[in-house]
């Protein structure tokens, strides 16, 4: 069996540091090991109208933002496809077909899909296909044959859901899908970066994201402005680490090297770590190594976003020829699916001779 990756985002605008540290560094890990056959990365517009029906502007605009973004990080749509799912339509064929497979009592009942509806404020008006969202996942994924798909721990339900499809399936149809598995970011940091503000989760409505394409000054005034512990009044004062975001961060990003290049008077993140701990430190040297390590990480993403706004033209090309690549795999899936399901009547002459003679008879 081949080692069939497929992930992507929502385009709800630019990326920020959450989604670089929970997904795209390892994505182009995942792309340049060699250890994968195909890679697929969708930029689910679709999906996004489910929420944005009124604004379809927004989704347009939003879609080369996330490409833009995609491809400043080091993905290689030499190695990857990149494709944009509205492109695919067997995407939504599959959805239907698979509709039928799940109950509407299932899809209430999915944990990420109840807490983005509360998030949203849906409450009773829910739109039918923000509900049936795990159903298009499930599409999305079966349509590549995937079996390796990079989430968050966040995300777990929904792949449980596909894999319950794919199931249910092959069970009534013959063994035809190929059943996901979840894999999960190996830094245990990477699932739970938070906000700027100490908020559970960086969000673009709250304003507490760093962007990928954020300038040099907008880092700085964003990382002195972080959030710490608040009983860290005094620089003498012992200080907590564990849940404190400048410290989340610099685990997620900062390496011996840096402390080596830009703080030498300690040797990694457990020495900065026990003196903060145990008073003496301030917060503002903190958050100054944090911002070193973080200009440097980002800079030449910065850079390279800034050379791929100059080639747009080039950019929507990569996603035309990748999405013209997804519709091709896509077709092959659909029509497998349907064989099965016995509904591909102009391919079956076992049907049409039966029929044949039937009638003449």
């Amino acid at each position: 069996m081949k080692n069939i990756v497929l992930t992507g985002d929502r385009p709800t605008g630019k990326l920020h540091l959450g989604h670089f540290v929970g997904s795209l560094m390892q994505r182009v890990e995942m792309q340049n090991s060699g250890k994968y056959d195909e890679i697929y990365i969708e930029i689910a517009d679709s999906q996004a109208t489910t929420d944005n029906a009124d604004n379809i502007e927004k989704i347009r605009q939003n879609v080369i933002e996330v490409a833009l973004d995609y491809l400043a990080c080091g993905i290689d749509p030499n190695k990857t496809t990149i494709y944009l799912q509205s492109q695919v339509p067997e995407l939504c064929e599959l959805t239907f077909y698979y509709l039928n497979l799940v109950t509407l009592s299932r899809l209430q009942r999915n944990p990420t899909v109840k807490q983005e509806i509360k998030m949203r404020g849906f409450e009773t008006s829910i739109p039918t296909g923000f509900l049936t969202y795990p159903v298009s996942q499930a599409a999305d994924i079966t349509a590549f044959n995937a079996n390796i798909i990079p989430v968050g721990d966040d995300q777990l339900p929904m792949i449980e859901q596909t894999r319950e499809i794919v199931r249910s399936f092959n069970s009534m149809y013959g063994e035809t899908l190929v059943e996901p598995k979840a894999v999960l970011p190996e830094n245990e940091t990477c699932c739970r970066l938070p906000g700027l503000d100490g908020k559970a989760k960086m969000s673009k409505s709250l304003g507490n994201c760093i962007y990928l394409s954020d300038s040099p000054e907008e880092i700085k005034r964003k990382v002195m402005g972080m959030y710490t512990d608040p009983n860290h009044l005094k620089v003498e004062d012992p200080g907590e680490t564990k849940n404190n975001p400048v410290f989340i961060y610099l685990e997620a990003f900062a390496k011996d090297e840096h402390f080596e290049k830009y703080l030498p008077e300690y040797k990694n993140l457990e020495e900065l770590k026990a003196h903060y701990e145990r008073g003496g430190l301030g917060d503002m040297k903190v958050k100054k190594f944090l911002n070193d390590v973080l200009q440097e990480i980002l800079e030449p993403i910065r850079t390279r976003r800034e050379e791929y706004q100059k080639k747009i033209p080039e950019v929507y090309q990569i996603l035309f020829d990748g999405s013209k690549k997804a519709q091709s795999v896509a077709a092959e899936t659909t029509a497998k699916v349907k064989n099965a399901m016995g509904i591909n009547y102009f391919e079956d002459t076992d049907l049409i001779n039966e029929q044949a003679k039937k009638f003449s008879e």
